[in-house]
């Protein structure tokens, strides 16, 4: 997993409630249990008509917000099942930073663990950074997770708050794997002291 530690990107506005991993992700592409390739099904219903042409209309496929790094919604982001395939899609897609008033707490947890940084805000500071996300590419944010600051693109600085160790496993790039494998010795000296504890000696010997 990468390290997040700064994000300087345009922020693309979607101010819509309540948006589920089946908007993110579309249940027809879960097939696959690679992370890569499902960028372009993110949003897939809203993104596209039937014909499988380009709505352009959607935000994400606006010129000036094709390689938005941040993205801006409103309440209960990523409520409905709890597919990880929804943050895969996101970070596919090049979105490292979700804000919004509250998420879903399984969509909450799997951003994290797939080195995406969720920011909760207050509902009216989401709408004001939205508004400043209208300009586009002429508007850029920086998220800075060390200072837990987003920098808006007049320069005022908002504040916001993580979960001490959720972040710094993200300031470290860590998931549950590199977590795991950092007790490795730990790990294969209680297998040694198991073995001595609970496997007869009838069966060592015959191992032996």
């Amino acid at each position: 997993m990468e390290k997040f530690t700064t994000l300087t990107s345009v922020a693309a506005p979607l101010p819509q409630e309540n948006i589920d991993t089946d908007q993110l992700i579309p249940a027809r592409f879960l097939k696959t249990t690679q992370r890569t390739g499902l960028g372009e099904h993110l949003f897939a219903a809203q993104r596209y008509d039937e014909n499988g042409a380009e709505n352009p209309d959607f935000v994400l496929n606006k010129p000036a917000y094709r390689n938005a790094g941040i993205l801006i919604t409103l309440d209960n982001l990523g409520c409905g099942s709890s597919r990880e395939h929804a943050p895969w899609a996101l970070l596919d897609f090049g979105i490292k930073c979700v804000i919004a008033p509250s998420f879903a707490d399984i969509f909450h947890n799997n951003c994290f663990k797939n080195g995406i940084l969720p920011i909760r805000l207050p509902r009216e500071i989401c709408e004001t950074l939205m508004e400043d996300a209208q300009a586009g590419a002429n508007a850029r944010f920086t998220i800075d997770l060390e200072r837990q600051e987003i920098i808006r693109p007049d320069g005022q600085i908002i504040h916001f708050e993580v979960d001490p160790f959720r972040r710094q496993l993200l300031l470290d790039g860590a998931d549950d794997v590199s977590q795991t494998l950092h007790f490795e010795k730990d790990i294969a000296q209680f297998e040694k002291r198991s073995e001595r504890q609970w496997v007869p000696s009838t069966l060592k010997e015959g191992a032996e």
